[in-house]
């Protein structure tokens, strides 16, 4: 994987300094590429400000508090692989943390029915439990093929798993397939717990 060039290209700004007076959590150091909100016990930044993160407040996300991941925190939480046949129908080898160890970063409450919302940069949801997503092995993608994922490709960051090997979707249509894939995701919301 060349992380030098997936850091690069995150680490334009700083986030927001620690505020979760019982977190463990340390500011980022680069550009955040991940938020998650919610029903979280550890943050790294305050309420959302529309003037300052209008993506989010033209998705209509609110929070008081949230965690902001930066690429090198991501880089650092256990990768796993896999190979799904994507749109291309080709196998191509994605690599990046499970969903529940990224938001377990947040100090969420690892229950079955916890549900989380992942959102993509073009508003595109995906709602489903952490049972579901167990039960898939979803992953933050950041890579592919050992590339990092680029913004206006999958990128940077891609929820998916490998649905073509899922039983109840391998019979779909190769494009129907990955409809729980958020590209782009930049956001997730957890409720319960």
């Amino acid at each position: 994987m060349d992380k030098r060039r997936f850091l690069a290209a995150a680490s334009a700004t700083t986030v927001l300094p620690l505020i979760s007076a019982h977190a463990e959590v340390r500011p980022a150091s680069g550009a955040g590429i991940l938020t998650i909100s919610g029903a979280i016990s550890r943050s790294n930044r305050g309420p959302l400000d529309p003037l300052l993160d209008p993506l989010l407040a033209n998705q209509g996300v609110k929070f008081d508090k949230a965690l902001v991941l930066d690429a090198a925190a991501l880089l650092k939480l256990p990768a796993v692989k896999i190979q799904p046949v994507i749109y291309d129908e080709k196998p191509r080898e994605l690599a990046g943390p499970l969903v529940t160890t990224v938001v377990e970063q947040a100090g969420v409450a690892l229950h079955p029915e916890v549900s989380l919302t992942l959102k993509a940069i073009d508003g595109y949801t995906v709602d489903l439990t952490l049972r579901d997503m167990r039960r898939i092995k979803m992953i933050v993608a950041t890579h592919m093929n050992g590339q990092p994922l680029t913004l206006g490709g999958f990128g940077p960051l891609w929820g998916v798993y490998e649905a073509d090997k899922a039983s109840d979707m391998q019979d779909k249509p190769l494009k129907e397939r990955f409809a729980l894939c958020p590209w782009g995701l930049y956001h997730i919301e957890v409720r319960g717990g």
